[in-house]
Order: C-alpha cells, then structure tokens, then sequence
C-alpha cells in the first residue's frame, strides 16, 4: 500500500514537474512555405531542441508570399522561413501589396532556393516552352525571376511564354501535375516527385547560378524585443541542422520526409535527403552573400518600380547568429 501511495505521489511530482517547465517554454508562432527543406525544423520538433532551448514552437504553413508577409507584419506570425527576396522585395516597395511601415531583415540563411525548372511531359527542351504557360508564386517575386531569367537566357521573350500566378510551392506541383499550366518552378523534393511521374527537368541547380533562397525572417520591431528568443531559436535549429547531416540518422530524417509531405515515398526519400544534404539545406545557416548579390542582380532587372539594389547587408543582421554560436 506504501509503495503505491509513494508511486503515486512521485507520478503527481513529475506531472507538475513538466507542467512548471511548460510555463517555461516562450511560444513562438513560426510561419514557412510547405517542403522538404524544413526538414530541420522537423527534426528539432521531433528530436526536443526547441524544448531544450526553452522555446514552444506553433509550426504553419502559408500558401503563398503575401500571406506570409503581411501575417508577419502583422503579428500574426513571430518568426517566418522565406525567400530572402521578400524581404528585400518589401523593404523596397516593390512587394506583391503595399504595406506600411515595413521593418523586416534576415537573421540567418537555410538553404540555395533549391530550383529545379520542370515542364509537362510533353515538352522535352526550353524552345518548347514558347506558347506555353507558366506559373509562378507571385508575379513580383524572386523565384519568378528566376523562371522569367531562364526563359530569358533561352532565347525566348517574355511575350512568348504566358507568367501566371499560382502561389507556394506546393500549389504550383498541383497545378502542374493536374495539367493547369505546362511547366514552374519547383522545390525539392517536388522536383523529384514530378520526375518520378514522368515530367520533365529543365534545369536544376547551379544551372540556375547561385542563389539564396530561404532565410529566417522576423520584424526588427520584434526582434528588439525578444532578443534571447530569438537567439534560442537559432540555436535549436542549427542542432536540427546538425542532427539530420548526422549519417546515424538518416533513416528517421527519410521518415520524417515521408510523414510531412504529402506524394513522398521511402524510395523518394532516400533522393530527396540526399538531394537536400549535397546541394540545397546549408549546414551552416550563415548568409550566402554572393547568393544575396544575385538575388539582387534580378531585382535590379525585373522589379517594378526599377531600382538598383546592391547592398546585401541592407537586409540583414548576423548579430543575432554570432551570438548564438559566440562568434
């Protein structure tokens, strides 16, 4: 009888125990586009680094940019992984909305955007793509220049291909695969998906030059404000960096592909992973900064109004990096 009274009591001690550490956790809303490349932040989920660095953290996905943006100006969303080109879209004006006052910057990088061109099945070269329609995010943003540069190097004018606007990632692969539009902008692994039933790769890669894609953003406004939290968030996500570059852990990162993403398979995973750990997923998530120069490079050529923009460290702060690593 004593032994269960005392069973019972240690049992009630470790209930308040996990209750008192809870009231611990800082809550932090954090908003990304759905895709493989936030493996990382599923990994920290799973494996308890947010936890461990006193963080509870509320993971949704937006369908397309604007959302993402005005949430995060908004307050809707504390933190955001986005294409640093909406940053810089934005502070420049030259964002999909107008919006006021906008105080966003980069505290640190994640991965090369990730690219691929992929086209319908019944376009086998880049000269097929003339007449044809092809969607993008939004009509303002950096991955459309992107596709809209890659049309261009072709040979092909922009009058030839019709631009239309399709949102996220993940909606422009639906729109593709149910024959909508002839050929995007895809982000692994949906690139490898849409090989896999018989579309085709264009280009992929370097092939599309260095680049920055993803980035952690946030309002300066808030960062100001919750400095230590955001200097925990980083850290946690950098071990979820760490952890999944792990080769003891691919077969659990592989899973975790297959339970996020919807149209994965064990067998894609094993492509996608090792596609997201050579040449995508930075396993430091310091900033790319001539991957910043080219972003630039195509806003000076294809954002409206027309700007010259070369300064990449107008759009972001590493303090916030370098102290959480002590550098």
């Amino acid at each position: 009888m004593m032994l269960r009274i005392c069973a019972a009591l240690l049992a009630l001690a470790c209930h308040l125990s996990c209750f008192a550490q809870a009231d611990k956790l800082a809550s932090l809303k954090l908003v990304a586009f759905d895709g493989g490349w936030n493996l990382p932040i599923w990994a920290a989920q799973r494996q308890g680094f947010f936890e461990a660095n006193k963080l509870n953290v509320d993971l949704s996905f937006t369908p397309n940019s604007v959302n993402l943006v005005t949430g995060l100006l908004a307050g809707k969303y504390d933190l955001a992984f986005a294409g640093i080109d909406n940053v810089i879209a934005y502070q420049e004006g030259q964002g999909e909305v107008p919006v006021e006052q906008p105080d966003l910057f980069a505290f640190m990088g994640g991965d090369n955007g990730l690219l691929s061109v992929v086209a319908a099945p019944a376009i086998k070269t880049p000269a097929d793509l003339k007449g044809k329609t092809l969607s993008v995010d939004a009509m303002t943003t950096g991955f459309a220049f992107v596709l809209r540069d890659y049309v261009a190097s072709k040979g092909l004018a922009q009058d030839e291909v019709k631009f239309v606007r399709a949102g996220g990632t993940g909606n422009r692969f639906t729109a593709l695969m149910q024959g909508k539009n002839d050929g995007t902008l895809l982000r692994t692994p949906f690139d490898l998906i849409a090989r896999d039933r018989g579309f085709n790769v264009l280009a992929e890669g370097d092939a599309l030059g260095k680049y920055q894609g993803t980035v952690g953003v946030a309002t300066r406004r808030w960062a100001s404000r919750n400095e230590e939290v955001l200097i925990n968030f980083i850290r946690a996500y950098r071990s979820g960096v760490e952890w999944i570059f792990d080769p003891k852990n691919r077969a659990v990162a592989e899973a975790l592909l297959v339970a996020n993403i919807r149209d994965m398979t064990p067998e894609l995973a094993k492509s996608a992973l090792s596609q997201l750990l050579s040449n995508g997923l930075q396993r430091d998530p310091a900033f790319n900064v001539d991957g910043i120069k080219t972003v630039l490079v195509l806003r000076s050529k294809y954002g409206q109004p027309q700007k010259q923009l070369s300064d990449p460290y107008k759009y972001i702060d590493s303090r916030f990096y370098e102290r959480a690593f002590g550098k």
